[in-house]
């Protein structure tokens, strides 16, 4: 099968960061495996973080965690997709990736497509889709349905902030603040529903203060917490709720959250296929819940550029992309 991947840490200017590749076949489906006839995929900040510090010393490893397509083949314990069935799913970190023409995953974390999306549509959603409503509903604990409260989102305009955005306009009726920082992220963030959008870049406290003179209850820090984190403590409100997804430079001082009661919480939408938890299709019932609203036009899709067909070219442009930290949505690849 075709496949793209790395083969050593390179910067992504180098024409070997990331190659084209024949690979072997994956072998049958077993237990709840799939066997999925890759479509098309979108990239995550992971797959750079991972071409960056993970070293396969010469081995072909293959990146990619968001793909669509059509399940080819099911393992003899699998029960919820049949061939031919349409899926999307984010994958599993320690398994190969997306970024090949075939992947076995478990069914587990597969969702139903969306109906009224093209694969390219869909692709752009599993993993930030997950992210957003296990950060949101699991790790934070808001309640669906519930009225009052105010959430800041710090990264608003990315994959994850994206999805953030809408699942808590359409399923809760907190108060939605997003952070960006340039005219065109403001306006994307805007068009999802935020009620607010401010400039993290400048003096948040005043920023936020400005339109939420009481307070925020619950912040979602999906980049450079470590800038943010002071300005986050004196936004919260005694015993708010800080969720975070990034991996900060510099250790955060917890000691500073003591005085509200501030709660911290960790958000890795790896952790159930990694640990293999006993709520593991949690994921696929997200999946299926964010398909049935994106159906009913309450969610919208977040692709926003499509870089053409999955191949090492695209691929770092792609990643380049995201490296500059400029990106909106989310980037699709499509076919082979």
């Amino acid at each position: 099968m075709k496949a793209v991947a790395y083969r050593q840490s390179l910067p992504i200017t180098d024409e070997q960061s990331l190659v084209d590749v024949i690979l072997p076949d994956p072998s049958a489906p077993t237990g709840r495996d799939l066997l999925v006839r890759v479509h098309a995929v979108s990239v995550n900040p992971v797959d750079t973080k991972i071409r960056q510090n993970a070293d396969p010393a010469g081995s072909d490893k293959v990146l990619g965690w968001d793909a669509a397509g059509t399940v080819v083949a099911a393992g003899p314990e699998a029960s919820l997709f049949k061939p031919g069935d349409e899926v999307f799913y984010a994958g599993a970190i320690d398994r190969p990736g997306s970024n090949a023409q075939l992947q076995r995953v478990d069914e587990r974390i597969v969702g139903r497509k969306p109906a009224c999306l093209d694969f390219a549509q869909a692709a752009a959603l599993p993993l930030t889709s997950i992210t957003a409503w296990e950060l949101l509903f699991d790790r934070l604990a808001v309640a669906r349905g519930v009225q009052h409260g105010t959430l800041l989102v710090v990264g608003a305009a990315g994959g994850v902030g994206s999805m953030a955005v809408q699942l808590a306009r359409k399923l809760t009726g907190l108060t939605v603040i997003g952070t960006a920082s340039r005219p065109q992220t403001q306006a994307w963030v805007r068009e999802l529903g935020a009620h607010h959008v401010v400039d993290h870049r400048h003096d948040l406290v005043a920023a936020v203060r400005a339109v939420a003179p009481d307070g925020i209850d619950y912040v979602m820090s999906l980049t450079h917490t470590e800038q943010h984190y002071d300005a986050l403590v004196e936004l919260l409100n005694p015993q708010g709720r800080l969720g975070l997804i990034d991996d900060p430079a510099t250790p955060l001082d917890i000691r500073a959250m003591k005085r509200k009661s501030i709660s911290l919480h960790w958000e890795f939408m790896y952790t159930r296929s990694l640990f293999h938890t006993h709520d593991m299709l949690a994921q696929h019932r997200i999946l299926d819940e964010v398909a049935d609203l994106v159906d009913a036009g309450a969610l919208r899709h977040t692709q926003r550029e499509h870089l053409g067909p999955i191949n090492a070219a695209n691929l770092r442009r792609a990643h380049a992309q995201l490296e500059s930290g400029s990106t909106i949505g989310k980037l699709v690849l499509e076919g082979f």
